[in-house]
């Protein structure tokens, strides 16, 4: 795991859109899994600028998204489908055919979870996956006691995780939705590669468990350690607590390669 601190959120945002700016020159017909959050807005607005600068085009790029509520429609302001045609699809020139958001409306959803597994890997499986971290360890909606064997499926959101993502849903908890549809632990560390974002003192603990601490499906993020590529990108406050903290800096001023 490598671990790069910035300054602010607004240098690692444009640290991380260039190692995925990287991704898309080696390989134009990239598959990428992609978050959603605020965690990940100003990253998403970098790429922007990468493509109208004409440095970066998404033509031939398919997407796969981590995660949708059940229950709510595509065109409803809180989902998903709503949060990526605004912050990122609409904004560039990807074929909205080859973008993949999880169906929360699915009539059969544990048919759908596993068809959604089986489209990643008819399309050769993820290249690059995106993700944040909440601050009980959870990535994706892979709440804590997740299985680090498990794979897309329907997922019941804990209180602490309605309670955070309340603020998107007008302050109102009970208008969040109880479950999930989500891709799993196991389908995450299928990517290729693993790019993390976090920012702020409240992800603090949260960073220092995931890089440092035991690995557990009480705090799903752990699950990383197992995987050969991953890059986290964090600002001065969600590195505050690190133990090993001038190392990871003191690699990356030597880094070479």
């Amino acid at each position: 795991m490598e671990i790069i601190i910035s300054p602010n959120p607004e240098i690692a945002s444009r640290r991380a859109a260039e190692v995925i700016k990287e991704q898309l020159l080696r390989k134009r017909a990239s598959v990428l899994g992609l978050a959603t959050g605020g965690t990940v807005v100003e990253l998403y607005g970098e790429l922007v600028k990468m493509y109208k600068a004409g440095e970066i085009s998404f033509k031939k790029v398919s997407s796969f998204n981590l995660d949708e509520y059940v229950g709510l429609s595509p065109d409803d302001p809180n989902s998903y489908h709503t949060f990526m045609a605004e912050n990122f699809f609409s904004k560039i020139d990807i074929d909205r055919s080859n973008t993949h958001i999880p169906n929360g409306r699915a009539e059969n959803i544990r048919a759908y979870c596993t068809q959604y597994e089986n489209k990643i890997r008819q399309f050769g499986g993820i290249d690059l996956q995106l993700l944040g971290i909440g601050a009980d360890g959870h990535i994706g909606f892979n709440e804590p006691g997740s299985s680090i064997g498990s794979r897309t499926r329907i997922k019941t959101l804990t209180e602490k995780t309605r309670s955070d993502n309340a603020r998107f849903f007008g302050g109102d908890i009970e208008k969040v939705p109880v479950h999930a549809i989500t891709m799993g632990i196991a389908t995450i560390l299928d990517a290729r590669e693993i790019v993390l974002l976090a920012f702020g003192e409240g992800k603090a603990e949260a960073v220092a468990k995931m890089a440092e601490g035991g690995i557990s499906s009480m705090f799903p993020a752990s699950a990383l350690q197992l995987h050969p590529n991953v890059k986290v990108f964090l600002d001065e406050a969600a590195a505050g607590k690190l133990a090993n903290r001038d190392y990871y800096e003191y690699a990356y001023t030597k880094k070479t390669f």
